[in-house]
């Protein structure tokens, strides 16, 4: 064999490595795509009737997890306040094959059973919210037991010297969510020894339509004149509550939580007193950050989880636990319209054009 053969066969044998080394390193690179494509969560909400969980969570947690990971799959479930729904959305999105379920509980007691099927499954549960029981891997909401004590002090600031002239009525929310249970400890809290409490109701399924009818009835037992103000849990509790003040010729201070419209409208005309804000895009950001790094198979950074809480089953849960802020008369331009959840414009229709006015808004 010649020289000149002998090189040409090296050289075709080089170039024959590192044609296969180039086919290998492109081959790393697919299988790193197909990775990334195989983040598949699944996305469970309770209900709809709060105007939040469609309007402001979905498309947020959906947004930040596509800025995460583009090519991520998000399924997508709403169990309009059913419990047992949601134990049968839990065992769709582990048949689609999810890897981790962001999941806002229905009943946080009852759904254990589908937060340990999806455990034994090897899918991550990160609880949206509301602490669900059972082995849940991470958490993030706000600091429950601070909405209660803030909820409460601003109904005492309002009451002033009223606070023991007469009777408060006490809307506590649903007794199948946990946060209702603490958002009621915090406000007993502060409002314990300081007001008369006539009244007390747990509230189901947050429906306004029952706080309505259950104020009603206080109103009926206490009589018009002597009940001084009302504790209400949320927004949609104080819709159903201000329609029976209002019906009765009774105007209170009320309190409500979520920032929801129709609550910063009822605040500008004086008919509900405080909500609470707690700003949806942190805490959806927060959910869609740990189910990304779940899914990657990625540990959750200590800021992500930068503290532990215990849930109602006794397991120990990493979690990121927000502030809150009041929101009152004052400060709606500081608060919802500077952090984007409405616009002076969605809030100031021509019916509460003179509030708004008042209120420095136009």
């Amino acid at each position: 064999m010649t020289r000149t053969l002998r090189g040409a066969i090296a050289l075709a044998g080089a170039t024959a490595l590192c044609l296969g080394a180039v086919a290998t390193s492109g081959a790393v690179q697919p299988g790193a795509d197909s990775a990334r494509q195989d983040v598949k969560i699944g996305l469970l909400l309770p209900e709809s009737k709060t105007t939040r969980y469609e309007k402001f969570d979905r498309p947020y947690i959906e947004a930040k997890i596509k800025e995460l990971a583009p090519d991520a799959q998000i399924d997508y479930y709403n169990a309009a306040e059913s419990a047992t729904t949601q134990q049968q959305q839990v065992n769709t999105a582990l048949a689609k094959g999810d890897k981790v379920l962001i999941l806002d509980a229905v009943d946080a007691k009852s759904i254990q059973s589908s937060v340990q099927k999806a455990h034994d499954a090897g899918v991550k549960v990160v609880a949206y919210d509301r602490l669900a029981q059972g082995p849940v891997d991470s958490y993030v909401s706000y600091d429950n037991r601070k909405v209660g004590e803030l909820q409460g002090q601003a109904l005492l600031d309002a009451l002033g010297d009223k606070a023991q002239s007469g009777q408060i009525v006490m809307h506590n929310g649903s007794p199948t969510d946990p946060n209702a249970a603490e958002f009621k400890a915090g406000a007993h809290s502060v409002l314990d020894g300081k007001v008369k409490i006539g009244k007390e109701y747990d509230t189901p399924n947050w429906d306004p339509n029952n706080a309505n009818q259950q104020m009603s009835g206080a109103i009926s037992a206490l009589g018009k004149d002597n009940i001084v103000g009302v504790y209400s849990a949320n927004d949609g509790l104080a819709a159903g509550i201000a329609t029976a003040l209002k019906a009765a010729g009774i105007n209170v201070p009320l309190t409500g939580q979520d920032a929801q419209l129709d609550a910063i409208q009822r605040i500008l005309l004086g008919t509900q007193t405080i909500t609470i804000m707690k700003p949806y895009k942190p805490e959806a950001d927060i959910a869609a950050q740990m189910a990304v790094d779940f899914a990657e198979g990625k540990p959750l950074p200590s800021d992500l989880v930068p503290t532990t809480v215990t849930s109602g089953s006794g397991q120990k849960v990493p979690a990121n636990l927000l502030t809150p802020v009041v929101v009152d008369k004052t400060n709606i331009k500081d608060t919802v319209v500077k952090d984007g959840l409405y616009t002076v414009q969605e809030i100031c229709t021509p019916t509460y054009a003179a509030a708004c006015k008042e209120a420095g808004l136009q």
